[in-house]
C-alpha cells in the first residue's frame, strides 16, 4: 500500500465559526458537533477567530480510492505508529484517509512504516 507525504505543516483547531474559513482551499478539514467547529488545515489558513489550536503536524494519506468494504486499513497503520509510540490524528474522506502525527514524530513514523511494508513517496 502506498502512502503519500503531504508537503505542508497542519494546526488541529477550534473556532468560533467558519466564517473566516477559506473552503476552497486545499486540505482543509472541517467537523461540527453539537459541541464544537473542529478545523485541520495548514498553518498558514488559520483564522482569527480560533479559540484553540494545537500547531506542527505532519500528514500523510493513503493513496488510491478506498472501497468502503475494506476492513482493517487504518487499524494496521494505527498498530504500527502506536508500537513505536507514535500518537496519530487521523481524518477520512470520501475517497481515502489522512493520517497526522507530531512534526517531530514524522519522520519515526515513515521509518516504522516502511519497515512494516508500505511504500511512503
Amino acid at each position: 500500500m502506498k502512502l503519500k507525504v503531504i508537503d505542508a505543516v497542519f494546526s488541529i483547531c477550534k473556532v468560533e465559526d467558519y466564517s473566516r474559513v477559506d473552503l476552497n482551499e486545499r486540505f482543509v478539514f472541517t467537523g461540527c458537533t453539537d459541541e464544537e467547529h473542529s478545523l485541520v488545515c495548514p498553518v498558514n489558513l488559520v483564522p482569527d477567530n480560533t479559540t484553540e489550536r494545537n500547531d506542527g503536524w505532519r500528514a500523510f494519506r493513503i493513496e488510491g480510492v478506498l472501497d468502503f468494504s475494506l476492513i482493517g486499513v487504518l487499524s494496521k497503520i494505527s498498530a504500527c505508529l502506536a508500537a513505536n509510540n507514535i500518537g496519530i490524528f487521523v481524518l477520512s474522506t470520501y475517497h481515502t484517509d489522512y493520517i497526522l502525527t507530531k512534526t517531530e514524530n514524522f519522520l519515526r513514523a515513515i521509518e516504522a512504516l516502511t519497515k512494516e511494508g508500505y511504500s511512503v513517496v
